[in-house]
């Protein structure tokens, strides 16, 4: 079971690796794609790219090495940038969102509103703030003191499952995972909410059914995403972890840190006829380059 395990880690890590900097290599080489939808995805490959190298490596050397162990600054650094980058994700995918919005719905001002200064400043805020929740959880976790032997009933390190293996009063931790969830789930699920239903309203609108299925199209890999997104981290942070919910914890985080970053990339590239078309030119570009290197 370990030898299945460990191929199937390693298959799913390999496919987040090359799907997501194929997305990277083909915006950045296709000047078609310099535009904000394409700006925001490259922002979710990166996140994608980091958030399951944070995790999955030290998963296959568990799996291999048959050390099921982490130190206790390992297990702080994971913390760290696993809440850095699902914090991230879904601020992010709060502006793909938005700017989905703008496009379907006010198409003559999408030049004006989503300008670049306008993009590189919500990218700058997805960042910035999802860096500033991780600093707090993570230095709050660092006041605390665990029970010994330290047993985590996981696969990583992340704030639910070390609150529970602490023996120390976790009273302002809770309060601030409160706070984070409200504005990270609720909040950002209500401006994604919202945003959608105001752009399935438009749709609804257009009279022809061609038109119809094309504005369906620009956003419903976005759709898919934040659909499978939402539904794994709103199980993990939201409901209690005990009994079975603690087995099926460790099948949701495999979901949020395999499994998404994985099949991202073919959600975008499978359903974007521009994508596909720039993943082509990049794929003769890059054999070409090796030829005469040879």
């Amino acid at each position: 079971l370990r030898g299945l395990l460990s191929a199937l880690f390693l298959l799913l890590y390999l496919t987040a690796l090359t799907g997501n900097s194929l997305i990277i290599a083909a915006v950045a080489l296709s000047p078609g794609l310099h535009t904000p939808m394409y700006f925001f995805l490259v922002n979710l490959a990166i996140l994608d790219i980091v958030c399951t190298s944070t995790v999955l490596p030290k998963l296959l050397e568990s799996l291999v090495v048959h050390v099921a162990t982490i130190s206790y600054h390992g297990c702080l650094t994971q913390l760290f940038f696993l809440t850095w980058f699902l914090g991230a994700e879904l601020l992010l995918l709060t502006a793909m969102a938005f700017d989905r919005y703008v496009a379907i719905c006010q198409p003559l001002r999408y030049g004006t509103i989503m300008s670049w200064p306008v993009c590189a400043l919500l990218a700058a805020a997805v960042w910035t703030i999802s860096v500033v929740n991780t600093t707090v959880h993570t230095g709050l976790m660092t006041q605390l003191t665990f029970c010994d032997p330290t047993h985590i009933h996981h696969f990583l390190c992340e704030v639910p499952t070390l609150l529970l293996v602490s023996c120390s009063p976790r009273a302002l931790n809770s309060v601030m995972i409160v706070i984070a969830d409200v504005y990270f789930g609720v909040i950002n699920f209500l401006l994604t909410l919202s945003s959608y239903g105001f752009i399935v309203a438009n749709i609804l609108r257009i009279r022809s059914a061609s038109g119809k299925r094309r504005a369906f199209n620009t956003c419903s890999s976005h759709l898919l995403v934040v659909t499978l997104y939402y539904s794994t981290v709103i199980y993990t942070y939201f409901l209690p972890g005990s009994g079975a919910s603690k087995e099926n914890g460790k099948v949701v985080a495999v979901l949020y840190t395999a499994v998404s970053p994985a099949i991202n990339p073919l959600i975008y590239t499978l359903r974007n006829k521009d994508v596909k078309a720039a993943l082509q030119k990049v794929a003769p570009a890059s054999q070409l380059r090796r030829r005469v290197a040879t």
